[in-house]
């Protein structure tokens, strides 16, 4: 089945908020004079302190050519939580999609797969999207773990929702190794982990969920490799950092994505 490639920033502790506007007009630059047709799903991640000044940009805008993600979430509605952030607030700010379960947040805050779990059914619950993310470390990888791990993650993470939810969710494997390192996981090996994550949402799923829900590649994606990387039978777009923090690779991104025939 066809699958609408989605383009997404993930931009992290970066920018200040003029600098976020900025690079929000860069890419708005290249999308306002595409067809939806030609354009993939681009989807923007700020920081939570430039939420607003992008959302705002956008608002004046008045196009849904590109989304917004929040970074973090949590599972609480609201409450005494120092520090944290809701999903309707997110939504409050003109969030459309929530990244969870990044690696980083994994490593360096300690979230567990039932947080994200919880995190993956507040999103859902507030009528936003979860872009899940999994992958595994090198160790993993030289262990020859690589599959166990991940289809762990993805059960873990999926746990208790619909067939419905899990196929509007979207998944980014993120192999940690090659996460702002320069290494990219070559394509046949991140299609092939690509595709056997699709076979673990069938499994806990259904074969039609499967199918719809998008899984994207994120580690060191450059301009020079999104070609050949969505030329691949399972790999339905990127998460990218680095290459999403300056608007002209970004937007080269972009342009060679729609190269390929979906």
């Amino acid at each position: 089945m066809s699958r609408k490639p989605i383009i997404a920033g993930n931009w992290k502790m970066n920018l200040l908020q003029n600098e976020a506007r900025e690079l929000f007009e860069g890419v708005k630059s290249l999308v306002s004079g595409l067809s939806d047709a030609q354009l993939p799903e681009v989807v923007i991640a700020p920081t939570f302190t430039s939420l607003s000044v992008v959302s705002s940009a956008k608002s004046s805008w008045g196009s849904d050519k590109i989304s917004i993600a929040g970074q973090n979430c949590n599972w609480e509605s609201s409450g005494a939580y120092t520090g944290e952030i809701s999903v309707e607030m997110l939504k409050d700010a003109g969030c459309d999609h929530v990244i969870i379960g990044h690696s980083e947040r994994r490593q360096h805050f300690s979230e567990t797969d039932e947080m994200i779990n919880k995190k993956a059914k507040a999103i859902i619950a507030g009528g936003l999207i979860p872009i899940i993310c999994c992958g595994e470390t090198l160790e993993q990888r030289e262990s020859g773990v690589t599959d166990q791990h991940i289809a762990s993650q993805i059960r873990a993470a999926l746990k208790g929702l619909s067939n419905e939810d899990i196929a509007k969710s979207v998944i980014a494997y993120e192999p940690i190794w090659a996460i702002g390192t320069g290494k990219t996981c070559d394509t046949p090996e991140a299609n092939r982990v690509i595709a056997m994550i699709r076979n673990v949402v069938k499994e806990v799923s259904s074969t039609e969920a499967g199918d719809a829900i998008r899984i994207l590649y994120g580690g060191s994606v450059k301009p020079a490799s999104i070609e050949e990387q969505l030329s691949a039978s399972d790999i339905d777009g990127a998460l990218i950092g680095g290459a999403s923090l300056k608007a002209d690779s970004f937007n080269q991104i972009i342009t060679n994505s729609m190269k390929v025939a979906v």
